[in-house]
């Protein structure tokens, strides 16, 4: 029989199941092994999408996402839990109660609020049980400045979200800038009740379905390496620039992250 392997952490993603294979569930997957990890997927909703929109979704029961969560932390040595799109003020409880038995895990919850296209994801009863029971647990947090804005609305700017959701018991929260109307992409990243660093980055064309996924889901998996949260927010963001530099498209609407981009031959070097 083999030994327990120490050499390769264990991550938990709690997220929604996407078919076409470009975000939710699937989209840790590939990012969590892309760093390294092993990846634990406890489903909380069976969505029916494609890359141009979500057409429904269906919540999984509550007790089943925390049977699926209980079953691996009673097995397996998770070194950080990552959430995703949640679908229910079920799965939100449920997954509250599982936290509050591991305290000692760090958390990265990317507020799954709208699917691309504008679908809503989480009602009013989602959000306000998301702000009350799962920020005091969070490590990370990742809006994008659109999420920022409807978890904290009493912010007349984004600095003012990000205190607001420091306030709420995040420890670190780490703004997109995805959707400003800037000329380069800036995330900044709250912790401390400051400001601790603005990243720039290059604005790519086009949007990308499963971006967000990605950045925190390798989050999740640099801490779960040993990387210190500033690091591990700071090579998260290049690693997942890189997956949409690199994108790609397979299907009729936006294109996904190549987040096995290291995996494969670089042009360059083929045209040597």
């Amino acid at each position: 029989m083999q030994e327990l392997s120490s050499s390769i952490p264990v991550v938990m993603a709690l997220s929604g199941s996407d078919p076409s294979g470009g975000a939710g569930i699937q989209a840790d997957i590939e990012s969590l092994a892309s760093h390294g990890c092993h990846c634990a997927p406890v489903i909380t909703a069976v969505t029916v999408q494609d890359t141009q929109e979500v057409k429904s979704y269906a919540p999984l029961d509550g007790s089943l996402i925390m049977e699926q969560a209980r079953a691996v932390l009673e097995d397996m040595p998770v070194a950080v839990i990552k959430i995703g799109m949640l679908g229910s003020v079920e799965a939100v409880e449920a997954i509250n109660s599982v936290l509050q038995d591991y305290p000692d895990i760090p958390v990265v919850l990317d507020p799954v609020l709208a699917a691309g296209n504008g679908a809503v994801l989480a009602d009013d009863e989602v959000l306000e049980a998301l702000e009350c029971l799962l920020l005091p647990h969070t490590t990370v947090l990742t809006p994008n400045s659109l999420e920022a804005r409807i978890l904290a609305p009493e912010g007349d700017n984004l600095d003012a979200c990000a205190m607001a959701l420091l306030e709420r018991g995040c420890e670190f929260v780490l703004i997109t800038g995805t959707h400003e109307n800037t000329p380069h992409v800036s995330n900044s990243l709250y912790g401390n009740h400051r400001l601790l660093e603005t990243f720039t980055w290059e604005r790519l064309t086009g949007s990308f379905h499963g971006s967000g996924c990605t950045l925190a889901a390798s989050i999740a998996g640099l801490l779960a390496q040993g990387l210190e949260p500033f690091a591990a927010i700071h090579e998260a963001q290049t690693y997942t620039w890189e997956t949409l530099k690199r994108g790609y498209r397979v299907g009729m609407g936006q294109p996904l992250p190549n987040r096995l981009f290291w995996a494969q031959p670089d042009p360059d070097d083929e045209a040597e």
